[in-house]
């Protein structure tokens, strides 16, 4: 089975939105907060082409899915890069 990451914020609610549906899906994943994490924002731009909309969905390190159901919330520059 791919390793699930969830990468978003705690104040966009469309990372609440898909973190629930993956939830109600039954899917094992973890979740990073790129507004609070350095590490974790460098991963989903890597992994996503340098995207800075959330959620970001990711499996096996590639992107998946970008914004929830065409909605995302953009995070701003960085938590230190």
């Amino acid at each position: 089975m791919a390793k699930t990451e969830l990468y978003g914020t705690k104040s966009c609610p469309y990372t609440r939105d898909m973190r629930e549906w993956l939830e109600w899906n039954g899917r094992d994943f973890e979740e990073y907060d790129v507004e609070v994490d350095a590490e974790a924002l460098k991963r989903m731009r890597e992994a996503s082409g340098g995207q800075r909309t959330v959620p970001v969905l990711v499996e096996d390190g590639k992107a998946v899915q970008i914004g929830w159901q065409g909605r995302g919330c953009v995070v701003g520059g960085s938590v230190s890069e």
